[in-house]
């Protein structure tokens, strides 16, 4: 098959999204099938083969985010050229909107992946965030009733679509794992690197700076853990706006000699090493509707403690491979505490930790969404 993905994000922006498209392009291409890209422009992007760009802006509020312009007067052509079978958009807005129409006009099936939880971002909107969260609501209900099939990440994003009002057919297909990134870390290269005692527990936290990951959560229960057990170190690993305000509340909290905040994109070997040198990762956001970063801790062998809400919910087996916990910083400290006091416990929930990532590889999900693309072009 010839697939057309329309994004509005792609490299070299960096986000779950991202890394989701990457994945099923890779492992569908594998498969034999044709993946074609359409994304926004980046001055600093790298030129790759099969991925067209648009004309964009820089977001307003996310100074490292490209805005494409919705205006395609020759996509048509392409898709036409390029024999597309079938047209796959992974937002509902401007590049959605264009790969919508494109796919009307061209009488080809329409998949939809409802990444997020858009009506949980409006915070982004500046004015009205209320009156914003419902025309989100409508808009995104408008456009998957006129997709052909929404993919959805869990079964519970699936639920919560089904009580939004979305009649078209649903399926979940997870973003699968590369398990092969984690087969081989290192697991003394952080405390190599940082020059960490064999007596001290290390946390770690990868997740994009953005208000809505409740970083600020993170920072708190660290707090917490770090008075309880003074040993303990807290990583938090990656990019967004969000950056700034995490370092002045990890100073004014004290914290400056125990919180490494690693602000800049990583190669994949290394953040797999930061991973294998933690002993537990902690996670509150609550707008996930499936939570990659919290499977990759698991394929190394992390326990998670993470709010247990939406997504990640359904990604973590509350007792088997991490805890669960209502949204607060003195029930994440908790669990954690509960964790880092019992190497007998942490272990065991890290090796457990193992064979639940494997049940979500990579090559076994695109499998399953080339399936059902195969039954739409059919």
């Amino acid at each position: 098959m010839n697939i057309a993905m329309f994004s509005d994000s792609y490299y070299p922006y960096v986000s779950g999204v991202v890394r989701s498209i990457e994945l099923f392009r890779h492992e569908l291409s594998r498969l034999g099938h044709n993946v074609y890209i359409f994304a926004p422009s980046y001055s600093r992007q790298k030129k790759e083969e099969g991925v067209f760009r648009f004309p964009s802006i820089t977001a307003p509020t996310i100074k490292n985010f490209s805005l494409a312009l919705p205006f395609a007067p020759g996509v048509g052509k392409m898709i036409r050229d390029l024999k597309i079978d079938l047209i796959h958009c992974h937002s509902p807005f401007l590049l959605g909107s264009v790969g919508a129409r494109a796919a009307r006009r061209q009488k080809l099936p329409l998949v939809f992946t409802h990444h997020t939880l858009y009506d949980l971002y409006v915070h982004y909107v500046p004015l009205f965030p209320g009156l914003a969260r419902r025309l989100v609501l409508g808009f995104v209900r408008k456009f998957c009733n006129n997709c052909n099939l929404v993919i959805t990440p869990t079964n519970m994003v699936a639920e919560r679509l089904r009580e939004l009002g979305i009649t078209v057919p649903l399926e979940a297909i997870p973003t699968g794992l590369k398990l092969e990134e984690f087969a081989d870390p290192d697991p003394d290269w952080l405390r190599r690197e940082y020059g960490i005692g064999p007596e001290e527990k290390v946390l770690l936290c990868v997740a994009r700076f953005g208000k809505e990951k409740n970083l600020d959560m993170v920072l708190e229960a660290f707090l917490r853990i770090n008075r309880a057990c003074p040993a303990t170190r807290l990583f938090l690993v990656g990019i967004g706006p969000y950056e700034e305000e995490l370092r002045a509340m990890t100073a004014n909290m004290g914290l400056d000699s125990r919180v490494t905040i690693v602000g800049r994109p990583l190669p994949r070997r290394t953040l797999t090493d930061y991973y294998a040198g933690a002993d537990l990762f902690i996670y509150a956001a609550t707008t996930e509707t499936q939570g990659i970063i919290v499977s990759e801790a698991q394929a190394v062998g992390l326990p998670v403690v993470a709010v247990g809400a939406n997504g990640i919910a359904e990604m973590v087996n509350e007792g088997f491979d991490g805890f669960l916990t209502p949204p607060s910083a003195a029930a994440l400290a908790e669990k954690s505490l509960l964790l880092l006091q019992n190497d007998e416990l942490r272990h065991r929930l890290g090796s457990q930790a193992k064979e639940s990532a494997k049940q979500i590889s990579a090559e076994a999900t695109a499998i399953k969404m080339a399936r059902a693309y195969q039954t739409l072009v059919n």
